[in-house]
């Protein structure tokens, strides 16, 4: 196996490629697909919508999955689940044959993207290895960032717009055989139950907070509607850690909650992914708004920084080395922050070469969160692996979600006061961009704090120590 796996590493990579890819290229696309399917603005958002959905309400559902019946088919199956669906996208012919596709699509990434990261603790059992699998695997989905719009733009200008879903197909057929010629077979799981209360549990829960933030904006944060949603997701949650609490093989022990480095680092990697999500979006709005980009150049604007990005994580863990994980993750963050404070100063006759190099810091901090990911991975026991990754990638789903609809809100009120005192409309938003991204900086800022604490005195080649090791250095 040993002389397979960068080969598995490639197959891993190649596949998360694919579902990144999926979603950056969709945005650009969805004019053209409006036109042709005659959708309406509602049609347009479930397009996005139901995938997200589905996605982020069964991601622990495939983390437990993984766990109980094995990484490597659980990620076979999410690989087949998104090719197929991928290529009934691309073929679609109406709006509801569209959304029900992205849907089913929802349903492979939630089984592929959690046991990814599993696989790769399996793959590369030693540490410095596992850090630079974990570093391209990073890189990989901030490639797909640089590539999507830009590939979203090009297929609906000069291509019919079901390639941005058909271009998965061959990229799927290639990592399913790859897969399975290079994955380890799966041993005999250790834990056999499905926590058949806990599976159900959080997936009402995540369905429902997941809905409440993309519709509360439009639907009205007070409207009933949304309150139902967030009151279904209290009680999903409350009866999930009460099943858990009960279970004989729950899906998630909540006694891992205490695991310093298992919480905090997922908390640091929610923190970051607020960031990201809202920076992503606002900017592109900022650049189309502000400076008249066209969404294709708008989608290229971030390349640098996706490229700089993919370069750094690669080499993220030498640095850890030098000087440790906390200390490693606090920088990156930091950068984080100074880019943000420094894009939310360019002022209104900025130009594109004024937030470049912000973008770029911005890209050498992201890179430098790689390791952040193997602690979180290293702190758990292989058992659990797909549930941990799975933690790992809800927090990023949801955080995300919550970087977009928070400062969304936050930049519409704002906007609004601006236009009420009398600026013309290009100038309020530029003035709520501006104070949107301060805010923005200083919840990145409590991610280094929080690293800091939870990743303190450990280095990279103590990412793989069990649970009670990592518990005693707390």
């Amino acid at each position: 196996m040993n002389d397979r796996r960068w080969w598995a590493l490639g197959a891993v990579t190649l596949g998360t490629f694919m579902t990144y890819l999926d979603n950056n290229v969709v945005n650009v696309a969805l004019p053209t697909i409006q036109k042709e399917l005659e959708l309406g603005i509602s049609g347009l958002e479930w397009i996005v919508s139901g995938y997200i959905l589905v996605f982020a309400g069964l991601m622990l559902v495939g983390g437990r999955l993984a766990d109980v019946y094995g990484k490597r088919r659980i990620f076979l199956i999410g690989l087949t689940v998104f090719t197929l669906s991928s290529l009934a996208a691309g073929l679609a012919t109406s709006g509801g044959a569209l959304i029900a596709a992205r849907a089913v699509q929802g349903v492979g990434a939630a089984f592929l993207t959690p046991t990814a990261l599993a696989l790769l603790s399996s793959v590369f059992p030693d540490p410095r290895e596992r850090g630079t699998a974990v570093g391209i695997w990073t890189a990989t989905g901030a490639l797909s960032m640089a590539l999507g719009p830009v590939t979203g733009g090009f297929i609906s200008e000069h291509l019919h717009w079901g390639w941005i879903y058909l271009i998965n197909v061959p990229i799927g057929a290639g990592a399913l055989a790859l897969a399975s010629w290079t994955l380890p077979r799966d041993p005999q799981p250790v834990r056999h139950s499905l926590d058949l209360p806990g599976l159900a549990t959080s997936a009402i829960a995540l369905f429902a907070l997941t809905y409440a933030l993309i519709e509360g904006e439009g639907a009205g944060w007070t409207s009933p509607e949304i309150l139902t949603a967030l009151g279904v997701t209290l009680a999903a949650a409350a009866a999930f850690v009460l099943a858990e609490t009960r279970s004989a093989e729950p899906m998630i022990d909540l006694s891992l909650f205490g695991n310093r480095v298992f919480t905090g680092g997922a908390l640091s990697m929610g923190l970051w992914s607020f960031g990201i999500f809202g920076i992503y979006f606002f900017s592109a709005l900022w650049l189309q708004n502000a400076l008249g980009f066209s969404p294709t150049e708008a989608g290229g604007a971030f390349v640098p920084m996706a490229l700089l990005m993919a370069v750094v994580a690669i080499q993220a863990q030498r640095v850890a080395r030098l000087l440790g994980n906390g200390r490693t993750v606090a920088l990156g963050l930091g950068l984080m922050t100074a880019s943000v404070l420094g894009i939310a100063a360019v002022g209104a006759d900025g130009g594109y070469l004024d937030v470049l190099p912000w973008f770029l810091v911005y890209g050498l901090g992201g890179g430098l969160l790689v390791p952040l990911t193997t602690m979180i991975l290293g702190s758990m026991p292989p058992a659990r692996a797909g549930v941990a990754s799975s933690v790992l990638n809800v927090s990023r789903e949801v955080f995300g979600l919550l970087g977009i609809t928070v400062l969304g809100a936050v930049l519409g009120s704002l906007q609004s006061s601006a236009l009420a005192d009398g600026l013309i409309p290009q100038a309020a938003f530029l003035d709520a961009y501006r104070q949107t991204l301060t805010i923005a900086a200083v919840i990145i800022l409590i991610g280094v704090p929080v690293s800091l604490w939870a990743l303190r005195g450990s280095r990279t080649a103590q990412a793989t120590e069990p649970v009670e090791k990592a518990e005693a250095v707390s």
